[in-house]
């Protein structure tokens, strides 16, 4: 998954589900890490490093 797709997700995630969407992406990466899907964790790690950007600091 390139930046963009990773910011288009991201931003989907926290419209969806706001300060959860973080928490969100963290099962899945769990998720993806449990199945053996090494790639596909890393890009939801990706996803979860830019929500917290998103959300910014001194909040989580």
């Amino acid at each position: 998954m390139d930046a963009l797709q990773t910011a288009q997700y991201a931003r989907a995630l926290y419209t969806a589900h706001g300060d959860q969407a973080e928490a969100e992406a963290a099962q899945k990466m769990r998720e993806c890490e449990a199945a053996g899907n090494v790639q596909e964790a890393k890009d939801w790690q990706a996803v979860r490093q830019t929500i917290r950007q998103f959300r910014g600091p001194n909040q989580g």
